[in-house]
């Protein structure tokens, strides 16, 4: 007779550990806490009863993934067989593991949100241009417009005098 299957939903304690048999199969354990919540009729609250620890073990592809997804703290839904009691653990052989969505969201691989799911909802204010400072590269330097106020002119340009006439270029 087969052991019979069971599901317990729980939060992972600690890293994942994954290993390869010498043949190459992955294997990946981790351990889990299960904290069942119980009804107080006196107080009409739910409270939390005795944790219960498991030691989880994964194969192949499911221990290939679980070592990538699972972090500590991630509560995660779990599909698997009791294979031994001992050390007041529960050993569990896992079929299948799935991240609980009650504290999270969860992406998929091909229902990744689009880039436009990022995109603020409304379009953010346009920023206003500053006003020119001397200190940008490309502005000329502040003693530049004193000079040039003052009839000054760079030498090797033409440039004509207040009365019109070509004013001498020095070599």
């Amino acid at each position: 007779m087969s052991p019979s299957i069971t599901h317990v939903s729980g939060t992972v304690t600690g890293d994942v550990e994954c290993r390869f048999t010498e043949s190459g199969l992955a294997v990946c354990r981790f351990r889990l806490t299960e904290v069942p919540s119980q009804w107080d009729a006196a107080t009409q609250k739910r409270r939390d009863g005795t944790p219960i620890s498991y030691v989880c073990t994964a194969w192949r592809d499911t221990a290939r993934n679980a070592t990538e997804s699972l972090v500590n703290g991630v509560n995660v839904l779990l599909k698997g067989r009791i294979t031994e009691i001992k050390d007041n653990s529960i050993y569990l052989s896992i079929d299948d593991i799935g991240v609980s969505l009650r504290q999270r969201i969860a992406y998929t691989e091909t229902g990744l949100p689009s880039p436009a799911a990022a995109a603020p909802l409304s379009p953010p204010p346009k920023p206003q241009s500053p006003a020119p400072s001397t200190t940008q590269p490309g502005n000329p330097p502040a003693w530049w417009e004193g000079q040039r106020s003052s009839g000054w002119h760079a030498v090797g340009t033409s440039a004509a005098a207040a009365d019109g006439s070509p004013l001498p270029v020095g070599r």
